[in-house]
């Protein structure tokens, strides 16, 4: 290998492996015109998580690790190499066992989730139309456009049941296991969010704590 071999690599900020044992391939994508030295470095081990027991064979662990550090342990095997670094400067390893897939469980948490969000929804919107007076507001626009008095259901009130859960539908994007246009609902978005606010928490106080696996 030449001294100007190139390597890209791209690591995201969040990595979840199912083997304690890690290797460079489980984590990065790795790209240069020597394809040997990628296939090699791919099986590089370069963490192992602390096995798990007993009880604590289903508990989730979790390590911060720099660029610096995967970069270190490139230059073990490969030090003249010139690494050149395409994703995040730090990031989180999750480690989590492969549960055994339960759908009695899966469809019992399906109904209570969805029992639970139907009727919290429900109670929501009732409230909501309460604090609003939204039968008083009916009744007196009917009365202005129309000139006679509601009688509780007109079509102010059909239109409003037919499009209030119609307006849910277009803005959250997403019916069962459909979506209306390919954009990212805005659960999505919301989550990918939470989920980056997450990683950097992380992040930032294993640095503080001096937890981060990192170089010298």
């Amino acid at each position: 290998m030449s001294q100007e071999e190139i390597l890209y690599i791209r690591i995201d900020q969040n990595i979840l492996v199912h083997d304690y044992h890690v290797t460079l391939g489980d984590i990065a994508k790795l790209e240069s015109s020597d394809k040997s030295m990628v296939r090699q470095l791919k099986q590089k081990k370069i963490y192992s998580f602390e096995k798990p027991k007993g009880n604590l064979k289903n508990k989730k662990q979790i390590q911060v690790i720099s660029i610096m550090k995967v970069i270190a342990w490139i230059h073990e095997e490969y030090p003249n190499v010139d690494i050149q670094n395409m994703g995040e400067p730090d990031f989180v390893l999750e480690y989590e066992p492969k549960k055994e897939e339960n759908k009695v469980w899966d469809c019992t948490k399906t109904v209570l989730l969805t029992i639970l969000v139907f009727f919290g929804a429900a109670f929501t919107i009732m409230a909501f139309n309460n604090d609003v007076s939204i039968d008083d507001a009916f009744e007196k626009f009917y009365l202005q456009v129309m000139g006679t008095e509601s009688n509780g259901m007109t079509e102010l009130e059909v239109a409003y049941c037919i499009g209030l859960p119609v307006g849910i539908l277009v803005f959250f994007n997403h019916f069962g296991k459909k979506k209306i246009t390919p954009d990212p609902t805005p659960i999505q978005v919301e989550m990918r969010k939470y989920e980056k606010d997450v990683d950097t928490t992380f992040i930032e106080e294993a640095g503080r704590d001096g937890h981060s696996l990192d170089v010298d």
